[in-house]
């Protein structure tokens, strides 16, 4: 831990004072006491993030001190985080707010109050030890007295990201907003010991007092699961022990990840990430984890010595990225609400200056997920750049093969090459929903290499793809012949000279996505040929795999194995149309012998439903998600308890869905220029809802008449037009509001 201050001297306000600040790994910045920013956000050496922040509001006239608290856990970093070495650097944006640029007139001091706590939950880095007594208070305030300090030295000169330029780190300007940062205050306490029962303090009216040689141990409720940083105001208590426990749930079996209802605790095993304090008798101590924490429950444990340890006080600030809730979806079944609501939390909290996974146990940015989490984005915020993002950090990721890396920003490289194929999807999804035809562009010469990776390893002899190098992860059923999680699988079978069918229809999806996007940038050649490859495949895989005899596809030649996953994507490839799809469809939800598709992969089997005339099938086919809200999850897990995380950002699909397929709003040309809205209500008796669209926004209420009539009250924004759907019919749709009685 490196404490950096400069002090310095304005004659009068100024209206702008921009700067230029990044370090390695990790910064808070203050100015004259105030906490202003941290980052930088997360990339790799070769795109090394800065900020750029106008901190004028936070001067006066007279002495001003800025102070920068960075931090680096080296080994004991998440995998998330990549490191050249520990450093600082802050750039006035013109002469004027040069003055503070770093260099030998700021000062350092190596704080040894922190040290990191290496537990088993390792992947999103240490967690840590807090000794209070070595701790500078005060030293990021103009009035601390810091002529002890050294004189910091420069290290390494601040270069941009210009490929002519040659340095280990080449800078890039940060690309996102800053996270939010809301008061959030506890429900409840729901258990304690050694300590008379006291919520006052959650409140900051009153304090809850643990006496000498008293050990305390509360546990505390949020009510629902949170991303936060937790802040305790704490006096006294010379000595003293705290240890905070962060916990999704308690478990009722550990080795097993099995929780239960998530809104009982009693006789469960409190088992989870924690810090530890240790205080130095002071009064009104604060204290504030260096980063956020994720939490539904935390485990005070106050192991106080010859002092009383008094908590003043205790919340939490909720912290995310600023996803705005843009959209919106009512009907007349009123259990959805809860559904909506918490696949939006859901969201909220999978996603900080990345996209991830699970905000508890990873935080890591995987392209499987982000793929699904990037159309709930669009749809619900209208919020663009966090998917650019993950875009170009899947592209920076990629691999002298050409493949992208299956999770990105990591220390730890992985490669999943189908996940390689839902990059190239998720340009293809960009350039549908939104309009920046030079950040597409930049991408197509990468897709064309993930592509024609997969296209080496086609079998000659049989036209399919087998078995792939690295892993072929697919899903998570715990069903053979699919191992499942637990023995390190979620793959299919298939080997070259068998040859699987998933894989081989994965490929031919984004075969078919991408030679759209290349015929779109005049690259028709390309595009032919793609298209012509994946006809081949599809009549090879149909020929091979397709089951006369069950009227399915199997996932092998030799038709050893059936899943859903295979008949999806022979869906929504095209490979089984018609009449033919959808009797296929409705055989592979009813068929329980199948390998089942788990939470992630649902979200692919209400498209195929959707393509195959079975969308109004999907509010009935949400039980997975009404399961979990039965158990208490306030997020929705990676999988079906029991379930390692209860908040993974794949599950969330229901914010999409239900405007997309239930509402039935899609792009039907590029960049949403176009709106198609097709209806699939099932058993609702109405729905209304509303979604940014580039133009604006687009509001939609619909009430059945009768068994097949409908009234549509639908609003296009400016200069956007299409078509409405129903009962096999297109009926034109125009700027502005217009009401629908079919």
């Amino acid at each position: 831990m490196l404490q950096f201050r400069k002090s310095f001297t304005l004659a009068s306000l100024t209206e702008k004072f921009v700067i230029n600040i990044s370090a390695d790994n990790r910064y808070w910045l203050f100015v004259n006491g105030e906490r202003v920013c941290t980052g930088p956000a997360k990339g790799d050496v070769a795109h090394w993030r800065f900020e750029t922040v106008d901190i004028a509001k936070y001067l006066s006239s007279g002495k001003n001190t800025i102070a920068v608290q960075v931090w680096n856990l080296g080994e004991y970093a998440g995998w998330a985080q990549l490191s050249y070495k520990t450093g600082l650097v802050i750039q006035g944006n013109t002469q004027f707010e040069n003055l503070v640029n770093t260099d030998e007139s700021w000062k350092v001091y190596q704080s040894n109050a922190y040290f990191p706590l290496n537990d088993d939950h390792r992947v999103i880095g240490a967690r840590e030890l807090f000794f209070m007594p070595k701790y500078t208070f005060g030293w990021e305030k103009p009035e601390y007295d810091d002529s002890k300090w050294l004189i910091a030295i420069k290290t390494e000169d601040a270069i941009s990201a210009n490929p002519n330029l040659q340095s280990n780190r080449k800078l890039v300007q940060r690309n996102l907003p800053f996270p939010e940062e809301t008061m959030q205050r506890f429900a409840s306490i729901r258990e304690l010991t050694g300590v008379e029962k006291n919520e006052g303090f959650l409140k900051r009216k009153g304090k809850l007092t643990v006496n000498p040689w008293a050990k305390a141990t509360i546990l505390i409720d949020q009510n629902y699961l949170t991303t936060a940083y937790p802040e305790l105001l704490i006096s006294g208590g010379k000595g003293a022990k705290i240890t905070l426990k962060y916990m999704e749930a308690p478990f009722e079996n550990v080795k097993e990840e099995r929780k239960g209802n998530r809104n009982e605790v009693a006789g469960k095993i409190r088992d989870g990430i924690f810090d530890v304090i240790y205080l130095d008798g002071e009064a009104n101590r604060w204290y504030r984890p260096l980063t956020y924490r994720t939490f539904r429950y935390i485990e005070l444990t106050i192991e106080a010595y010859l002092e009383p340890v008094e908590i003043e006080d205790f919340y939490s600030k909720f912290t995310a990225y600023p996803f705005q809730e843009n959209a919106s979806f009512t009907c007349s079944d009123t259990s959805i609400k809860a559904i909506w609501n918490t696949s939006w939390r859901t969201v909220r909290l999978c996603a900080f200056e990345t996209y991830m996974d699970c905000p508890y146990y990873e935080q890591m940015q995987y392209v499987g997920d982000t793929r699904i989490q990037a159309l709930i984005s669009l749809y619900v915020s209208g919020d663009e750049r966090l998917m650019k993002n993950a875009i170009n950090q899947y592209a920076d990721s990629r691999t002298e093969e050409g493949l992208t890396q299956s999770r990105y920003p990591n220390n730890l490289k992985q490669i999943i090459p189908p996940f390689s194929l839902f990059w190239a999807m998720m340009v293809h999804d960009f350039w549908w929903h939104k309009s920046d035809d030079a950040f597409v562009k930049s991408h197509l010469k990468g897709i064309q290499e993930v592509l024609e990776w997969h296209i080496n390893k086609i079998d000659p002899k049989i036209n399919m793809l087998g078995s792939l190098p690295h892993w072929n992860f697919v899903d998570w059923p715990n069903q053979w012949p699919w191992l499942g999680q637990d023995k390190g699988s979620g793959e299919p079978q298939g080997d070259l000279s068998k040859g699987s069918a998933i894989h081989t229809l994965q490929l031919v999806y984004a075969l078919e996505k991408s030679a759209a996007l290349f015929y779109a940038f005049g690259m028709k050649k390309e595009a032919s040929t793609y298209n012509a490859i994946a006809l081949k495949l599809k009549q090879a895989t149909k020929a091979l795999c397709w089951d006369t005899k069950k009227l399915m596809m199997a996932d092998l030649p030799d038709k050893s194995e059936y899943s859903q996953h295979a008949n999806i994507f022979a869906v929504l490839t095209n490979t089984i149309e018609g009449e033919a799809a959808k009797a296929l469809m409705q055989k592979t939800i009813a068929d329980k012998t199948l390998v089942q598709c788990t939470v992630y992969y649902r979200f692919y089997l209400n498209q195929a439903m959707k393509k195959a005339g079975l969308g109004d099938k999907y509010i009935e086919m949400l039980t997975p998600w009404r399961d979990m809200l039965k158990i208490g999850l306030t997020t929705f897990a990676e999988k079906p308890e029991p379930s390692r995380s209860d908040c993974h950002g794949w599950s969330a699909s229901p914010n999409y869905d239900l405007l997309a397929t239930v509402l039935g709003i899609e792009p039907s040309t590029a960049a949403f220029k176009t709106v198609r809205i097709a209806p699939n209500l099932g058993e609702l008796t109405f729905a209304e809802g509303k979604m940014p669209h580039p133009n604006g926004e687009i509001k939609v209420s619909l009430k059945r008449n009768g068994k097949y009539g409908i009234s549509a009250t639908i609003s296009l924004p400016e200069n956007t037009n299409g078509t409405f759907h129903w009962n096999g019919k297109d009926f034109p749709l125009k700027t502005g509001l217009q009401d629908l009685e079919l």
